[in-house]
């Protein structure tokens, strides 16, 4: 049996149902994003079977976009959870047949709460449409289901259409990256737009010596240090960074020894910055362009405040 050519069946026949749905696409649409928008309290989506299923995604979708959402399974709403609704709130309402019975049971009392209802469903002639303010389709011809019974490219398209009001309702908000990243401060975006260098970086117990410490002495600083360098400072300034790379080189040199000042051998002109209130991904990309193990981090006198490594960046998860 072919499986790779079933598998391209299936992704082609709901591929031509959602342009299907998108050539066909009305001004409901914007129907439905105004009354969405004016909604002062939350949407509650309710769908039963794979429409349920849809409607919790399309919940989550709804309100990590700035949209305030839950979902209300219908039996749960019907003994006792019709409490969770709010005079203030809307209702979308999800069911491909447009006559389930346990969604529609509950419409009467939501009509009763006198909240605007949108409904998606195939038929704008059936029992859920008939209720709603605002009427969505999502009829399609062909399922991919080979027996053209199981919910495959219709739960698609609604959830494909819950995307895109989600997406319009964005747009008409304006909603921006940095709000994506306030309701996701764990996700990567979060963390990009969010974590600063202070929040990181290492403050204590920093390796640092003086400038006339002996070089053997430095090397045991930068092995209890575990930053692969050793800090140079004078009365807590900034001079120099003395790194593994720096002993390599030092050693080849005729004039090396263990009694030289640690500074003989350092660089001393090493890369700092000042503002600890940087984002950690800029010091990353300022790290990756220059090729380098650490930042030091100064104040404007050149004080050091701390080091900001790039494993610290990498456990972080910065990227």
């Amino acid at each position: 049996m072919d499986y790779k050519k079933i598998a391209q069946e299936v992704l082609l026949t709901e591929a031509k149902e959602l342009e299907n749905a998108a050539s066909k696409i009305a001004e409901e649409i914007a129907d439905a994003v105004k009354l969405i928008s004016n909604i002062k309290g939350k949407l509650i989506i309710s769908g039963v079977g794979k429409s349920g299923l849809v409607g919790s995604k399309m919940a989550a979708t709804f309100a990590s976009t700035g949209t305030s959402s839950f979902f209300l399974h219908p039996t749960e709403a019907m003994h006792g959870d019709l409490g969770m609704i709010g005079k203030d709130d809307g209702l979308l309402a999800i069911s491909y047949s447009g006559e389930s019975e346990e969604l529609i049971k509950i419409l009467p009392h939501i009509k009763r709460f006198d909240i605007p209802l949108i409904a998606m469903a195939k038929d704008e002639n059936s029992t859920l449409g008939k209720y709603a303010d605002v009427f969505l389709p999502i009829c399609v011809e062909k399922e991919a289901c080979p027996l053209g019974i199981a919910p495959t490219s219709s739960t698609t398209l609604t959830m494909a259409l819950g995307d895109a009001l989600a997406v319009c309702l964005m747009r008409h908000r304006g909603f921006e990256k940095k709000d994506f990243a306030s309701f996701h401060p764990g996700g990567s975006l979060g963390k990009m737009l969010f974590v600063k260098i202070k929040d990181i970086m290492r403050d204590k117990n920093l390796p640092i010596v003086e400038p006339k410490t002996p070089l053997k002495q430095a090397i045991v600083t930068m092995s209890e240090g575990r930053l692969g360098n050793v800090l140079i400072a004078e009365n807590g300034t900034l001079k120099a960074v003395l790194s593994d790379g720096d002993l390599r080189r030092a050693l080849m040199r005729d004039d090396f020894s263990l009694t030289t000042d640690s500074i003989t051998y350092a660089s001393c002109n090493p890369k700092y910055i000042t503002d600890e209130n940087m984002l950690a991904s800029d010091a990353l990309k300022l790290i990756e362009k220059d090729k380098l193990q650490h930042l030091v981090i100064t104040d404007k006198n050149k004080n050091i405040k701390g080091v900001l490594h790039i494993h610290d960046l990498v456990e972080a998860g910065i990227k």
